[in-house]
């Protein structure tokens, strides 16, 4: 069932969780597109965790735009099975279909979530007056559309550890793009196991097996929604990454390159903190 609206005026100026302080209405810390939708045209959503933004049942009229917290896109078949498609962090945008009003799948909440909405027409005199956000969207789209095709990869050729050391893998890159602040191989991952089975289209026990065998081999532990890596190398190798040719963009956005600018080592600094080529 769609969450019901929860409206509420922010005080001053509405801000997004990004470093940059940008307008909640578009966040986009390199264009400060600020003010740019009329306030009386916008819905701030808060949802919690286990409701549905929107759904395959109900449809989406409106554009939402996540301020806070984790969403998962998803489908749910009639017989309760699901499968989740994509994990969606702050600084997204949701509700974009080719069928205005029509959805095929689902956007749960998986934490307390923040989302501005605003109608379609809204959006539209938006990005006829600053042809760069029109760009930004491109490039989420298309940013996306990589991480679903990947995806989709696993699913249908990846062996089960590959599937859940990449899409761990995949998960902590992501965080410490937009966190980079941290300097922890440690963070707060939302999700259970019954999550990772469903993005990953394996039994509950085979991620079970797989998460005790990477704890054992002490590469990852997942425990109690926290994710901790404990050797970046061997997790890069079990998810099947080559670390010289994975287009970083797909996951990592905005993350600063090591100064060495090998990829190798971005990956390596972006889970352990330190360069390990400018340190032999």
């Amino acid at each position: 069932m769609n969450a019901p609206l929860t409206r509420f005026q922010p005080s001053g100026t509405a801000q997004c969780g990004c470093s940059a302080g940008a307008n909640v209405a578009i966040c986009n810390c390199s264009n400060d597109v600020v003010g740019s939708i009329n306030v009386g045209r916008l819905t701030y959503r808060l949802l919690k965790p286990g409701q549905d933004l929107f759904s395959s049942s109900q449809g989406s009229a409106d554009i939402h735009y996540l301020v806070d917290g984790w969403v998962a896109l998803c489908d749910l078949i009639s017989d309760g099975r699901r499968q989740i498609f994509q994990f969606v962090l702050p600084d997204a945008f949701l509700g974009l279909h080719a069928d205005e009003g029509m959805v095929s799948l689902s956007a749960l909440a998986l934490t307390d979530v923040t989302v501005c909405s605003f109608p379609p027409t809204a959006f539209e005199s938006l990005a006829r007056e600053h042809p760069q956000l029109g760009v930004r969207l491109a490039w989420l789209i298309a940013r996306d559309r990589s991480i679903l095709f990947d995806h989709l990869t696993s699913l249908g050729r990846r062996t089960a550890r590959e599937r859940i050391a990449r899409l761990l893998l995949e998960l902590f890159l992501r965080y410490r793009a937009r966190y980079p602040s941290l300097s922890t191989q440690a963070i707060h991952l939302p999700l259970t196991q019954e999550h990772i089975a469903d993005a990953t289209g394996l039994t509950g026990v085979h991620v079970n097996r797989v998460l005790s065998e990477l704890r054992k081999e002490a590469i990852a532990e997942f425990h109690y929604r926290r994710l901790a890596i404990m050797d970046p190398d061997r997790l890069v190798k079990a998810a099947g990454v080559d670390p010289q040719q994975l287009d970083l963009t797909m996951w990592t956005k905005g993350a600063d390159l090591c100064p060495c600018g090998k990829t190798a080592c971005h990956i390596r600094r972006a889970l352990a903190g330190h360069c390990n080529i400018g340190d032999r």
